[in-house]
């Protein structure tokens, strides 16, 4: 007998918001999260080692290993925005006021 499909859980379209952070810490955390794959996508695009990272970005080891491992959760938004200029890039963030029926969409980063 098979299984029927079923739905087990509806998302809203923000991970974090699915793990119950409220609206702006969400928010941050999107922004967080763009701003970490960009600057990894350039670090795996150029071959970056940690000791090239301690230099680009003028940080100490512990510091980079931190980057690297995902590990941002003290990483201020202007930290890294500060390192993806570093190697580089630029950041631009879009604010827009969504009609009623989107409220989750509010503030993407496009890096």
């Amino acid at each position: 007998m098979k299984k029927k499909n079923t739905t087990s859980h509806v998302t809203t379209g923000s991970v974090f918001k699915d793990l119950g952070f409220d609206e702006a810490e969400s928010e941050a955390l999107e922004i967080k999260a763009a701003l970490l794959n960009s600057i990894l996508d350039v670090v795996e695009k150029r071959g970056y080692k940690q000791r090239d990272l301690e230099k680009v970005l003028d940080q100490p080891q512990p510091r980079v290993s931190e980057l690297l491992n995902g590990k941002i959760s003290k990483m201020s938004i202007e930290k890294l925005l500060n390192y993806l200029q570093r190697l580089g890039g630029l950041a631009h963030i879009r604010v827009t006021f969504p009609a009623a029926t989107a409220p989750n969409k509010r503030v993407r980063v496009v890096a």
